[in-house]
């Protein structure tokens, strides 16, 4: 069972998503009135959006809109649940933040051979084989590591854990860059932590060529170019996989998509603006969203109202945090300020 305090904070941060879709909601095509290449190159299509798009600026409009929401999922929903789940972190081994890692000139030379190997056809990709071969190179000058990232890191007792978060459309040339990523940094962890087992995966959040939950794996490494080239299959996690294993827990693509679909309705800004509103709290209203909206926290602060007022006569700082918004102008949930308010009991 995904604790309580992981689905709260996945619902703050599906919440936070939602509102700034909703505040870029284009209301028409004003500020994209003159696209005259888009309109152009769209008339080749006339016959195809007949009947289906009256409208081609505001479809334009629109289509911009939908490309900021999966730049969004991509760049901060995917990434933020990963780390709720997995309890991990970005890491970024590069020049400004945690620094470059070392690894021999030998190592550097193998993962070469290793990608070229790979892509003029000598072998099929076998982690425990590459591993091996990596991991056996012990002499050489050491050299800075090619700076890398890791979306999703996290370690536990024996291992390091590292996955790399893909769109499931990589471009045709993605996959044979991650791959060397990946091989340079599992020997420059390894070497950083000689005594753990390093897994660095490649992770797609769903497959499209699925529905819903279900995926495919062999379906869908077919559809991506230089995948199967690249990566064995037990490099790659995708869908319910994925989330699985961040979570360590069964169905949790399942969990967190029933928890988008209890806040995704069309009403939406209307149950936002009321419970960011406090003067609403003692409704029952306001308690329902908090409960359909799995924000417990809020919850706590309803059931010991009474007891948290009596104390605000004596705080000033706590009368101040009892009148103040959920959330902030960017839809941001305010935790600091329930966490706050709820030491007080």
């Amino acid at each position: 069972m995904i604790l309580e305090q992981k689905i709260e904070r996945i619902s703050h941060n599906v919440i936070n998503v939602l509102y700034s879709r909703f505040v870029n909601f284009p209301q028409g095509a004003e500020g994209n009135r003159n696209a005259p290449f888009h309109t152009a190159f769209l008339n080749a299509f006339a016959d195809k959006l007949a009947g289906k798009v009256s409208d081609i600026p505001y479809f334009i409009t629109m289509s911009s809109w939908l490309h900021g929401l999966s730049t969004t999922l991509g760049a901060t929903f995917f990434e933020k649940t990963a780390h709720i789940l997995s309890d991990g972190e970005k890491r970024e081994y590069t020049a400004g933040k945690l620094g470059v890692l070392k690894i021999l000139d030998t190592q550097s030379l193998e993962v070469a051979n290793i990608i070229s190997e790979l892509y003029n056809g000598t072998y099929s990709p076998d982690t425990g084989r590459e591993e091996e071969r990596l991991f056996a190179v012990e002499e050489g000058r050491e050299i800075e590591a090619t700076g890398f990232s890791a979306d999703v890191y996290y370690e536990t007792v024996d291992e390091i854990v590292a996955i790399e978060l893909k769109s499931v459309k990589p471009n045709s040339g993605e996959m044979r860059g991650e791959k060397k990523k990946i091989l340079e940094g599992k020997v420059a962890l390894k070497r950083l932590h000689p005594d753990k087992r390093v897994k660095f995966y490649v992770g797609f959040p769903f497959d499209p060529t699925g529905e819903g939950v279900e995926y495919d794996k062999e379906r869908f490494c077919d559809t991506v170019i230089n995948l199967r080239k690249s990566f064995a299959l037990n490099e790659i996690l995708l869908a319910g996989e994925l989330w699985d294993m961040l979570s360590g827990e069964p169905g949790t693509m399942q969990v967190i998509l029933d928890i988008i679909n209890h806040i995704a309705t069309p009403d939406f800004k209307q149950k936002y603006d009321y419970i960011n509103d406090v003067i609403n709290r003692s409704t029952e209203q306001y308690l329902s969203i908090l409960q359909e909206w799995n924000m417990y926290s809020e919850i706590r602060i309803i059931e010991n109202i009474d007891r948290l007022n009596d104390l605000s006569g004596s705080y000033s700082s706590l009368r101040r945090l009892l009148a103040a918004n959920l959330f902030d102008k960017k839809g941001e949930y305010k935790a600091t300020r329930a966490m706050d308010i709820l030491s007080c009991l």
